[in-house]
């Protein structure tokens, strides 16, 4: 089960963050439902989606690690499909961003 505020990954609509899990139902009696994943997309595409916490059809994964996001060469990427292409991109970014956000913290520290 994925948690509130992470992100994952999504055949269909990439890069996500689990904006909420939130129980569903269609009766507008209290009690029985279903758990979903409210997904947000990063890259705007695609807006919003419920996709159900479990029995699912899509496919719902976590990111690549960072390791594996650096390990692809030029010609892999090219033949890879956009949306992973655009999760290499955004976990390679967040990286960026982590190291960027240490070099300030130490910056602070030494002052």
């Amino acid at each position: 089960m994925f948690e509130k505020k992470q992100y994952i990954y999504s055949d269909t609509m990439g890069v996500c963050k689990v904006a909420d899990i939130v129980k569903l139902s269609a009766k507008k009696e209290a009690g029985e439902g279903v758990y979903y994943y409210h997904l947000k997309s990063v890259s705007g595409k695609v807006q919003d989606a419920y996709i159900p916490v479990e029995h699912h059809e899509v496919l719902l994964r976590e990111l690549i690690s960072a390791d594996e996001a650096g390990s692809f060469s030029k010609e892999e990427l090219e033949k890879m499909p956009k949306l992973k292409q655009e999760e290499i991109a955004f976990v390679l970014k967040s990286l960026d961003r982590d190291k960027n956000a240490e070099k300030i913290d130490k910056t602070q520290k030494n002052k």
